[in-house]
């Protein structure tokens, strides 16, 4: 139950994490979108308007009258598709020659009559975008006043030889539309797309955590085991301690009476002879052996650790290994260290740690099961 919980919140804060990056990623990709839509829409305007122009100065060149030009140019964008933008052409008093709504034709076009103006050919998606949003001046933009109209002059171009003007319209209100069009498009990919990241990180997740869960049940496991086989190890220890003070020292077996009560041992140039059962461990560092007592002090030995070995009842001594051989009373606690080896913790403290290898181990449990 905790872990369907655990899943449950991760699952949330995946989601808010996605969902937040997500708002601001996909406003920086709308605006992008919609500003190379709108660089698309100038350029077509400018391009149509100029073809226009270029189109009247030659008929007009060629010497046809200005009015079966007007009406020709009038003929070819009456009616037209005014989805987004159109063409219309006024002369230099602003009043309307050619226009594709015939009702607008000998109107006069004054500057209250439309938002947007440019100057030099500088007006730029990026400003005309910014205009859309808030209505305000910006870059070769300049605002008006009529607030309510749904097209706009967004380019300008004169034709040679004449009094006239090529003015290329954008519809605002289907660019708008369409660019609200767009942001919805976007939300709702990115909303699916979003939920499916999320979703399928959390699967992941989770079959990656049922992996991970299942081999750390069972290191646990393994672990239990081995703490239990120290608990009885130690145990061990501790009875045979007890079994070993309740003999009072008395050997197993007749032959035993061989082995030796006392150790001679040197303190400084001190000939010290040190009972067995005072002997807490004895070990060798550079070729010299050492003897250690219970209360801690320190001497040495002329005898090779195996032939002071060899002397010492194996009921309260245990060859660790080649540096160590170590009393039962000395021996403090055991621990693993490891692959499956030992170390052992022994009173007085050594500053060398202790161990016991794999292959010695089990002998070592025999030595404490016995």
């Amino acid at each position: 139950m905790k872990k369907d919980r655990l899943y449950f919140l991760t699952f949330l804060s995946l989601l808010f994490v996605v969902y937040i990056i997500g708002y601001f990623s996909m406003n920086y990709l709308v605006d992008i979108s919609t500003e190379q839509f709108l660089e698309t829409q100038i350029e077509s305007s400018k391009r149509e308007a100029k073809e226009f122009s270029n189109m009247i100065s030659s008929q007009i060149t060629r010497g046809i009258p200005e009015e079966e030009v007007i009406k020709n140019i009038q003929k070819s964008i009456e009616n037209t598709d005014n989805e987004t933008g159109f063409i219309c052409m006024f002369d230099w008093s602003g009043k309307e020659v050619c226009h594709p709504n015939i009702e607008r034709i000998g109107k006069y076009a004054t500057p209250e009559e439309s938002f947007i103006s440019t100057t030099n050919d500088n007006a730029t998606s990026k400003d005309f975008y910014y205009y859309l949003k808030n209505k305000k001046e910006g870059g070769g933009i300049r605002t008006f006043n009529e607030k309510e109209r749904s097209s706009e002059i967004i380019y300008v171009y004169p034709v040679k030889n004449t009094d006239w003007i090529i003015a290329a319209h954008a519809n605002t209100n289907k660019i708008k539309e369409q660019i609200n069009t767009l942001k919805r498009n976007f939300i709702i990919v990115y909303s699916i797309t979003g939920a499916l990241i999320v979703f399928l990180s959390l699967l992941m997740v989770r079959l990656v955590g049922s992996s991970y869960e299942r081999k750390l049940e069972l290191k646990n496991e393994k672990l239990s085991k081995e703490v239990l086989n120290l608990s009885k190890l130690n145990h061990d220890l501790v009875s045979y301690k007890n079994k070993v003070n309740a003999t009072g020292g008395q050997n197993k077996a007749s032959d035993k009476n061989k082995n030796k009560q006392r150790i001679l041992t040197y303190s400084k140039n001190e000939l010290v002879p040190l009972l067995v059962e005072q002997i807490a461990y004895i070990y060798t560092e550079n070729t010299v052996t050492y003897i250690i007592s219970i209360d801690g002090k320190k001497s040495h030995s002329n005898n090779s650790l195996d032939e002071i070995y060899t002397s010492l009842d194996d009921t309260f001594f245990f060859r660790a290994n080649r540096q160590y051989i170590l009393s039962i009373n000395a021996i403090h606690k055991i621990l693993r260290y490891g692959n499956n080896q030992l170390k052992i913790e022994v009173l007085p403290k050594t500053e060398m740690d202790i161990l016991i290898s794999k292959n010695k181990a089990s002998e070592f449990k025999g030595w404490l099961n016995t």
